[in-house]
């Protein structure tokens, strides 16, 4: 009896070894986008349990449509920042900066490289 505890325990022990922390597998890139265009930070990362991912801009937590129904940036399935439309006025710039992503589960988190998101003045 005790053999057979010992061997399952095993096998549960086993199946824990096999979550890893989040690792970065595609880190998002340097943009340049005219104003009213929609555009694409990409980020994808591998973990186990699947990692959540956020977005940083500045340092601060980016709001998505996850958060305000009315926003118009949105977290794609993959990780991804979408935004609909680059918002940019004389005065307010939301959506210029520079930009990582953050994917995290219980074992860690990992965070992605820089990327600046820059508006083309017309």
């Amino acid at each position: 009896l005790s053999r057979t505890k010992g061997k399952h325990w095993k096998g549960g022990s086993r199946l824990r070894q096999e979550d890893f922390p989040p690792r970065i597998v595609e880190h998002p890139s340097d943009v340049i986008v005219s104003k009213g265009e929609p555009t694409t930070l990409n980020c994808k990362a591998e973990g186990r349990p699947t990692p959540t991912i956020e977005w940083y801009k500045d340092g601060e937590r980016v709001e998505t449509d996850k958060d305000d129904p009315r926003s118009h940036r949105m977290l794609l399935p993959s990780g991804s920042l979408f935004f609909l439309r680059i918002v940019h006025g004389r005065r307010s710039k939301p959506d210029e900066g520079s930009y990582v992503c953050v994917a995290r589960n219980y074992l860690g988190e990992a965070v992605s490289r820089n990327a600046s998101l820059e508006v083309a003045c017309k």
